[in-house]
């Protein structure tokens, strides 16, 4: 028993440096910095959205950057009454920051008003929804984890047609979002 114990931890001692060699790549590439510049998305260049609203999404930090530890987008909001309907991530929490304009959150049972220089944290697991208020806005969105947010705005914008409430609803569920209601109205 005590020679199986010896053995087994012989090989673990043995397969750190291989564990710890296999890792280096991935920490070096962690480790470089970039800039997003102002007015551009970094991977994925302007993103239009269609469906949930026709706003403009630009990637700053992606998940591919963080090894999928935090995701930053800034969003320009072009849709004044529209936003997303009521959705759950089940594994991220988000923060939002109103940078310009004026928002309307729903967060649980919860209803907040955010204006310029205000954000908002929403917890993973609390169905919440959001509308523009105003008849232009301004937003970073920062996902952590990262998620498949990212790719949920790809797939919107790369659609050629208005997408159905069914396929928006399907596009939420393939990047690990549930809809759970309605959009919110404003009031």
């Amino acid at each position: 028993m005590k020679r199986q114990k010896f053995l087994a931890a012989l090989a673990a001692i043995a397969s750190a440096p291989l564990m710890l060699t296999a890792a280096i790549p991935r920490l070096l590439d962690r480790a470089k910095a970039f800039k997003a510049n102002v007015g551009k998305g970094r991977i994925h260049g302007h993103l239009q959205l269609k469906g949930v609203n026709r706003n403009v999404l630009d990637v700053k930090i992606s998940g591919s950057d963080t090894d999928g530890d935090l995701a930053i987008f800034e969003q320009t909001s072009l849709s004044q009454g529209r936003g997303t309907p009521l959705h759950v991530h089940p594994a991220q929490d988000e923060i939002f920051y109103v940078l310009e304009g004026s928002y309307q959150f729903k967060v649980g049972d919860q209803k907040f008003k955010l204006a310029s220089g205000e954000s908002i944290f929403l917890p993973r697991k609390i169905p919440h929804a959001w509308t523009q208020a105003s008849a232009k806005g301004r937003m970073l969105v920062i996902l952590q984890p990262a998620g498949k947010l990212e790719n949920f705005f790809v797939t919107m914008a790369g659609m050629d047609h208005e997408p159905s409430r069914e396929e928006v609803a399907r596009a939420f569920a393939d990047n690990e979002m549930q809809v759970v209601g309605p959009p919110l109205t404003l009031e």
